[in-house]
């Protein structure tokens, strides 16, 4: 199968899976004329990478649990320990922007938003802490 092919099999762009060849997370075949020729389990490994990324995990996130997967002596408190840190960081992410929407809709709510010319949310963004 070629590139075109394993793209729209896999639903990502053809430049996002020659990324993946170039930092190492998939190696499809060559054929004779130095087309990819991608096979099954690079297809799986597409569709696990793309899964994955969607999730929001990091490439090397990713590089880590696709090792994972394919250790069968790996120990799932391994696997269970990548996707826990991740979600840590998805939670305080979560918080940080719970807070900025706090504080911007305290700026909206006190901007009159007529024609006079002071503006709470300029002077909150010109504030010096």
């Amino acid at each position: 199968m070629n590139i075109g092919e394993a793209a729209k099999h896999a639903d990502l762009p053809p430049k996002t899976i020659r990324y993946y060849e170039d930092i190492g997370l998939i190696k499809p075949l060559r054929d004779t004329n130095g087309y990819r020729a991608f096979r099954d389990q690079d297809l799986h490994k597409l569709a696990f990478l793309s899964r994955a990324r969607t999730l929001g995990f990091t490439i090397d996130d990713c590089r880590t649990l696709m090792a994972l997967y394919a250790d069968e002596t790996r120990a799932s408190s391994d696997v269970k320990r990548v996707a826990q840190q991740h979600l840590q960081q998805i939670d305080d992410k979560v918080a940080q922007l719970q807070a900025m929407r706090t504080t911007l809709a305290d700026l909206v709510h006190a901007c009159a938003g007529d024609s006079r010319p002071d503006c709470p949310i300029l002077s909150d963004l010109a504030a010096n802490d």
